[in-house]
């Protein structure tokens, strides 16, 4: 191949999301030549991976994207599905950004002469520098022992839950209880479905407290802004599971003992389905007890901050449980207990094989400080805790953006000189 023939980009940014076009956002303004590769259509996910009664977790004030925050009139409210839709269509017609849809990347290589071939599905290009804005929720999770179940059972990922009438008249099964997995629950729960919950390991927070949405606190004491070098956990904090919260009908808490008080069977993690039975750990008890402490702990550090700031706030509080299961209960009769759809909300894997660079961990996670890799001319963006707690949201990944491509810049203009 002639790479002499090829087009050649100073960057090319893999990923059509709000990642990416902050990136191109960026780009633009420090007026450097790129292109943006996306497989699908830019924000593709927002309207494809998410149920029809979604909204937002985080108050739409902190919807903050480059050039495009939030303008409605509900700063303090939660944007339903289309209501996200429409705002990121806004953000996309804002960049304009030099954008080929439908084109997926098949392989990014180092090139003899420096740089980076990339190979994709309309032809070659070749690139100075690489931005990986792909997210890493490429493959849903669905444990083997799916694939001993009975056929009769409708077994669908949480990508491609939209409502319960899409799953068979019955009970369902729902096995995760992260944001996506309790959301999910409550939304069946609230459909008068009768709902089966594998509980693991998320921890839960309050969505008001002392007056206020817990975000706003949190935002207040520099939570959202801490970088990942100075979290307890370090890098380790990347493998956390997200506190599960709603703003569904303005916001509320999801407490899941009040789901079961109400009629939810809730069990322990799902462990494996053996005879006819459905097997899980015995974990329930220790589970919720968990999510509680995380739940008090915020509250308890929120009454730390409002006490040595001398804020006027309502008096504190500390959840107590509604609801405790009376036995650990190892096995369910699928057959028996009426379950005809099971909903898995165990999470994604990442899928970076078409980027040739050695840039990855063992367990195939990029390693990166704040997007830039060891490898000249990589870098990730979107990614959950990339630099603090709001790199993956819409508040802070524009300011991610602006750090990849300054570095970009100054490596260009490094090069360029020398």
């Amino acid at each position: 191949m002639n790479e002499n023939r090829i087009e050649h980009y100073p960057v090319v940014i893999v990923g059509g999301g709000q990642a990416g076009l902050s990136t191109s956002h960026h780009l633009r303004a420090q007026g450097i030549d790129h292109l943006v590769l996306e497989k699908h259509r830019a924000m593709h996910a927002w309207s494809t991976q998410r149920w029809d009664n979604f909204c937002l977790v985080t108050p739409n004030w902190q919807c903050d994207l480059p050039g495009h925050p939030y303008q409605g009139d509900n700063p303090d409210g939660f944007m339903k599905k289309d209501e996200i839709l429409a705002y990121l269509a806004g953000f996309r017609a804002r960049v304009d950004p030099p954008i080929r849809e439908g084109v997926t990347v098949r392989r990014v290589s180092a090139r003899a002469g420096g740089g980076f071939h990339v190979s994709t599905t309309s032809g070659e290009v070749s690139a100075d520098n690489v931005v990986v804005a792909s997210g890493g929720y490429h493959e849903p999770i669905v444990p083997r022992m799916a694939e001993r179940l009975p056929g009769a059972v409708a077994q669908i990922h949480s990508a491609e839950y939209r409502n319960a009438g899409q799953l068979p008249a019955g009970a369902v099964l729902v096995v995760g209880s992260g944001q996506s997995g309790a959301q999910i629950a409550e939304d069946l729960h609230l459909a008068g479905r009768k709902v089966f919950l594998a509980v693991g390991n998320a921890p839960r927070c309050a969505r008001f407290y002392r007056g206020r949405d817990v975000v706003a606190w949190l935002a207040d004491m520099g939570y959202y802004d801490m970088p990942v070098e100075e979290h307890p956990l370090r890098e380790g904090v990347r493998d956390n599971t997200n506190h599960y919260v709603t703003g569904r009908d303005g916001g509320r808490d999801i407490d899941l003992r009040k789901f079961a008080a109400e009629g939810m069977e809730l069990y322990g993690a799902l462990r494996d389905y053996d005879g006819g039975r459905l097997v899980f750990d015995t974990n329930l008890r220790a589970a919720l007890d968990d999510a509680d402490r995380t739940y008090n702990g915020i509250n308890a550090a929120i009454d730390t901050h409002i006490a040595t700031h001398n804020v006027v706030a309502p008096p504190p509080s500390v959840y107590e449980p509604v609801w405790q299961p009376a036995d650990e209960r190892e096995t369910l009769d699928l057959a028996s207990s009426g379950i005809a759809a099971i909903v898995w909300c165990i999470g994604f894997r990442p899928d970076f094989r078409w980027l040739d660079a050695p840039v990855f961990n063992g367990a195939g996670h990029p390693q990166h400080r704040r997007g830039v890799t060891a490898r000249e001319g990589v870098y990730f963006i979107g990614l959950p805790w990339l630099h603090t707690w709001g790199s993956g949201r819409f508040g802070s990944v524009g300011r991610d953006a602006e750090h990849i491509v300054a570095h970009i810049a100054a490596r260009t203009l490094k090069e360029s000189a020398a």
